[in-house]
């Protein structure tokens, strides 16, 4: 290919006029799209078989070797506008009234559009020089949150990064890091104190996955004992540290959630912190669904002690409605704030500058260099205020209060425990499977599941209680309204119909 060829399709790519002719298709497809869904007027999910998607996505990708090389800016708009079409019809719709499924919220879109600026002009975050209006966004949302949480101003630290499960890894590290001493240096001693994790029993499964990448091994996770509402018994706890210290066994922490990812139950902080006083033991919370009640006046008391815990948790793209991924990391003692990393980069960090080492995230995160993620909840924040929030929590949570209610009412539905949050598991019971065996009950739970997801017409997730399937969902969508839901419980009557006969 010529030079000059060459360079005029290096110089199309930056095109400001090819981005203003995609931006403005792309506000008019994502108004359109959202216009439809939340009207219900498309399937919640656009099932098809992983093939079938992944043989389109092909072949777009070879189209886009036969275009032209040059194209004009309408041509490039259309082009742009065929592929969003695509990405659109093919999608999971979260922001349809009927998707009640997993721990994903429906972003509020505009929040979408603040992330896309990070985006397009990419400020990449590990030193402040690379991403300074990243790095104050994150830090100033840091300093209110972790506010929120209770934690003394000046005294605690905190950080973005990508997703739960490295948030829970990062902390999980540091209460590891501090605990034996030289780990980060030295490896976890195997002779003497067998170090051992306590967490809640129903705790999300990257708690688990943490103790492996530790090198704590997965078997030295201590399943905390819980309560007749699925929450760690203080009492029971203190029994348990008593114990593995007399077995000389190291726990490095108390894992406590709020909420546990099965039925969202919420644990007392309260008291456990008082046990982990006690026994000298690290407390971590998982927050990453249930921070945001900090903002609900009518739910705040279910999160009462979190600021007594060593490290907290939060994701703001679940209760806070921003797009994933974007979670909190909470530090009570600021001097924590490295004891994750004990690394130097000379040629990232500046020591003629030292102060700004407490702006540097690289020292703090596992990512290297990590994405601005905060965009969107800083701009969601700054234009519509933090009530915001506090009304999305107390709006779902009453909402799946009524849920629990239409089900208990129901001769054939029944609710597996009462909600603490926006989180309700159940099963559908029809007379004929009264008295079937828990196993031929569960496997109707599951295939009465796969039936109505797949016809689009609702989304909601399977789960486990007691050994046996269970139908699971996550009221967090807040223009789901109540007819909704009634209309949920008929969908799953009329195809639990066609699922017998097809058990029979």
């Amino acid at each position: 290919m010529p030079a000059d060829t060459s360079a005029s399709r290096i110089a199309a790519l930056y095109n400001p006029e090819f981005l203003r002719e995609a931006g403005r298709r792309l506000g008019e497809l994502l108004a359109e799209h959202f216009r439809g869904v939340q009207n219900r007027e498309t399937s919640v999910l656009n099932w098809r078989h992983p093939a079938e998607n992944v043989a389109e996505a092909g072949m777009f990708l070879d189209m886009g070797t036969v275009q032209p090389a040059l194209p004009i800016p309408d041509e490039v708009g259309e082009r742009f506008a065929v592929l969003v079409r695509k990405a659109l019809e093919r999608g999971q719709n979260l922001h349809s009234p009927r998707y009640v499924g997993h721990q994903v919220p429906p972003p509020v879109p505009i929040a979408g559009l603040f992330d896309a600026v990070s985006a397009a002009t990419n400020q990449p975050m590990a030193i402040y020089e690379m991403g300074p209006w990243a790095t104050a966004i994150e830090t100033a949302l840091v300093e209110r949150l972790g506010a929120k949480l209770g934690y003394a101003k000046n005294g605690f630290a905190g950080f973005v990064t990508h997703g739960g499960s490295m948030a829970n890894l990062t902390a999980l590290l540091t209460a590891r890091n501090v605990a034996i001493g030289d780990a980060w240096e030295a490896g976890v001693p195997r002779q003497g104190r067998m170090p051992v994790l306590v967490a809640h029993g129903e705790s999300h499964y990257c708690i688990t996955r943490s103790a492996g990448i530790l090198g704590l091994g997965t078997r030295q996770v201590v399943k905390a004992a819980i309560d007749d509402r699925r929450r760690i018994d203080p009492a029971a706890l203190d029994a348990q540290l008593t114990t593995l210290k007399r077995e000389n066994r190291l726990p490095i922490a108390v894992a406590a959630s709020s909420c546990a990812t099965l039925i969202g139950a919420f644990d007392p902080l309260e008291a456990i912190a008082d046990v982990c006083e006690k026994h000298g033991v690290w407390l971590h919370v998982d927050a990453a669904h249930g921070g945001a009640v900090a903002f609900s006046e009518a739910h705040r008391h279910l999160i009462a002690g979190i600021e007594r815990a060593d490290s907290v948790v939060w994701d703001a793209h679940k209760m806070m409605h921003v797009p994933a991924l974007c979670t909190f990391v909470f530090y009570k003692n600021s001097a924590h704030r490295f004891e994750a990393f004990r690394q130097d980069a000379p040629y990232l960090f500046d020591p003629s500058d030292p102060g700004l080492s407490e702006y540097d995230s690289g020292l703090k995160t596992l990512e290297c260099t990590k994405r601005g993620a905060a965009f969107g909840l800083w701009g969601l924040w700054s234009l519509f205020g933090e009530s915001i929030f506090g009304d999305i929590v107390d709006a779902t949570f009453q909402l799946t209060r009524a849920f629990y209610g239409l089900l208990s009412d129901a001769e054939d539905f029944m609710p597996l425990h009462e909600p603490q949050c926006n989180i309700q598991v159940f099963r559908h019971v029809p007379e004929e499977l009264r008295a079937a065996p828990a196993d031929i009950l569960g496997r109707y739970q599951l295939e009465l599941r796969k039936d109505i997801v797949r016809s689009g017409t609702f989304y909601l997730v399977p789960s486990n209680k007691d050994g046996t399937a269970a139908l699971r969902c996550a009221i967090i969508n807040p223009l789901t309204t109540p007819t909704d839901l009634n209309d949920l419980l008929n969908e799953l009557r009329a195809r639990g119909r066609s699922v017998l006969s097809r058990l029979k």
